[in-house]
Formats: C-alpha cells, sequence, structure tokens
C-alpha cells in the first residue's frame, strides 16, 4: 500500500497547502546556504575553482585581523543601530495603541510605511544630501550661528551608518511592538490602578513585561539585517565605516575569489547567532531574577540587574582575556566567554525549573 494511501484526505489536503512553500524555501533558502557552506571548504584562483576539501579560508580569517576588525565594527553597528531604534520605537509605538482614536490607527500605521514607497538606495542618498558638508543640516547650523564651519564627524563615518540605518529600520521595530501593545487587556491595567499603582508602576508591572514579545521580535528583526548590510556602509561609511558585508561583497564580485567570501559570511553568520544567544541567555536571566525579587520599586531594581548582569559578564571576559588572550588573541577570548557565559546562564535557569 502506498504511503499516501494512509493518509486521510485533511492530511492530504494539509500536506497540498504547505507543499508549494517548502519546496520554495528548500530551492531558495536551504540549497543556496548548502552551496555557500560547500564553497567555503574550497579554493579559487580567480577563474579556476579548485574543489579540493581545504580550512585555508577559515586559517586565512583566523590569522589576518582585518576580518575580526570588521566583524566587530558590524556587530558594535548592528547593536548601536538596534537599540536606538527599539528605543526610539517604543514612545511611537505606545502612544499609537494607546492615545491614538482606534478608527485612525490604520492611517498612523499607513503614515509609517511611506518610506518604503521609495527605493532604498534613494532614501540612502536623501541622508547624504542632509547630512553633508554643505548639506542641510551643516548649511541651517551655520546659517543661525551655531557652528563657524561644517561638521565632518555626520558624513563618511560610522555616525552616519547608525543614523541611515536606524531610519530606514525604523518601521521594522514599530509595528512589532505595536502588534504586542494591542494585545494587551487594558482592564488589566485598570485593575493595576484600582489596586493603588501609578501610571509609572503600572507600565513598568503590566505593560513593558507584556510588550516584551513585540520588543523582542524587533530586536531580530533589526539586528540581523543591519549586520548583513553593504548598501548603507558603501555610500555613507566612507573609507573608516566599511563593514563585513562589504568586505564579502568585495570577495564575490571583485577579487572573484568566492570560497573565502563564503567563509566569511559563515563566520558572520555564527557571530550573529552567537550575539542572539547572548541577548537571550541575559533576558531569561533578567526575567528569572526579578521575577524572583518581585520588589516595590521596580525600575530601580531592573537597574540594578542589569549592572549586575554586566559586571558579571565583564568579568568572566577579562578573566578569559586573561588566560586565553594570549594564545588565542583578545577577540576570540571575549567572543568565547560571551559563549560560555550564555550557556551557563542557560544551563542554570533549566536546572532551576527541574
Amino acid at each position: 500500500m502506498a504511503w499516501g494511501s494512509n493518509l486521510d484526505s485533511d492530511a492530504r489536503r494539509g500536506l497540498m497547502l504547505v507543499s508549494p512553500p517548502l519546496v520554495y524555501a528548500v530551492l531558495l533558502l536551504a540549497l543556496p546556504l548548502a552551496a555557500i557552506v560547500l564553497f567555503s571548504f574550497w579554493s579559487q584562483d580567480f577563474v579556476t575553482v579548485n574543489t579540493t576539501f581545504t580550512l585555508n579560508n577559515y586559517q586565512r580569517i583566523w590569522n589576518e585581523p582585518i576580518y575580526g576588525l570588521l566583524l566587530q565594527r558590524s556587530l558594535f553597528v548592528s547593536g548601536a543601530v538596534t537599540l536606538v531604534t527599539v528605543v526610539l520605537a517604543f514612545p511611537v509605538a505606545y502612544y499609537i495603541s494607546f492615545h491614538v482614536d482606534p478608527k485612525r490607527k490604520s492611517l498612523w500605521l499607513f503614515l509609517i510605511t511611506i518610506p518604503f514607497w521609495t527605493s532604498y538606495l534613494i532614501r540612502v542618498f536623501l541622508w547624504k544630501v542632509i547630512l553633508g558638508y554643505n548639506g542641510v543640516i551643516n548649511s541651517g547650523l551655520l546659517s543661525a550661528g551655531v557652528i563657524d564651519e561644517p561638521l565632518t564627524f555626520i558624513l563618511y563615518n560610522i555616525n552616519a551608518v547608525i543614523i541611515t540605518l536606524a531610519h530606514a529600520f525604523a518601521p521594522f521595530a514599530v509595528l512589532p511592538i505595536f502588534v504586542a501593545l494591542e494585545k494587551i487587556d487594558r482592564s488589566l491595567l485598570e485593575a493595576s490602578q484600582d489596586l493603588g499603582e501609578g501610571k509609572v508602576m503600572t507600565f513598568f508591572r503590566v505593560t513593558l513585561p507584556q510588550a516584551m514579545p513585540g520588543v523582542a521580535a524587533a530586536l531580530v528583526i533589526v539586528s540581523i539585517p543591519t549586520v548583513g548590510d553593504y548598501v548603507t556602509p558603501e555610500l555613507m561609511g566612507g573609507a573608516g565605516g566599511k563593514l563585513i558585508a562589504n568586505m564579502i561583497q568585495t570577495q564575490f564580485l571583485q577579487l572573484n575569489n568566492a570560497p573565502l567570501g563564503a567563509a566569511i559570511a559563515l563566520v558572520a553568520m555564527a557571530a550573529v547567532v552567537t550575539a542572539i544567544l547572548v541577548i537571550y541567555a541575559q533576558g531569561k536571566l533578567l526575567i528569572a531574577v526579578y521575577s524572583e525579587l518581585n520588589g516595590t520599586r521596580p525600575v530601580f531594581d531592573i537597574f540594578i540587574l542589569c549592572v549586575t548582569m554586566l559586571f558579571l559578564q565583564v568579568l568572566v571576559a577579562a578573566a578569559l582575556l586573561r588566560t586565553l588572550g594570549g594564545t588565542l588573541g583578545s577577540g576570540v577570548a571575549f567572543f568565547v566567554g560571551l559563549v560560555l557565559y550564555s550557556i551557563a546562564i542557560l544551563l542554570l535557569l533549566k536546572n532551576r525549573r527541574r
């Protein structure tokens, strides 16, 4: 009897529905990723690709500091953009959810998506005009007499990249936070205030914890694409603002060294996964410890917890830098410290639940 005959009609219908997107995902996601992994273990002499298995690409990434520098800069830019975007997006989403007439919320969301009507490249060039030596900001400040000469630190550096990326990815942070805020039962807020809590304490005890899924989604949605962005650093970063994606693009399209570019891409992917693991572990620790404290001053408690976690992380990283820094390098030792710190947190929390 055939395997398909063992399925009932509902199972067959479900299989038919899921098959097209599954085939689409395999063809356009899994196969290219598998090709990247395969290419990373090959070598190329400009034109000829040698399919002999080798680890020379990863050894080159390990030995040459330029790749580690670009990766660290990319993670820093991604973290800064994510922090700025989420911090600025939360008040916007909060205002739309709690203070805008329900009949006009769709209009506000529509206005937030207006930047997507234009090309991403055009938006980058517009920021280039705004931040330029003779741009809008410098011209306005010069006309107002605030500065005597144009500012040079707002273009062709990391600052310009962060500003441009924060604007480009702002809607991606507003929308998931807004969805999470919309799901909050308003009666819980009224009950909190009826029990004597003020608006500030109600926000930190009721609103913010229930909005954290949206905040977490915004963190992931913004952080991952910004690590791999190469258009903005190419146009706005100048010589000192290039990121790891620019090196990957150079290896593939200019130096014709696809295996090395593939290896760099996989290393960057591993770094992003590690960063997400660290954020996830620290978030779990914060929630667990805060639930145990359950103090009457949540703002102060959260501040103390954040400072404590940061202090512990610095201690772990410093210890590994002292013990492993000479043999593995400071960047690798710090990377290993973050991984071990996060795994230890997750294991402790898992054992605590048992």
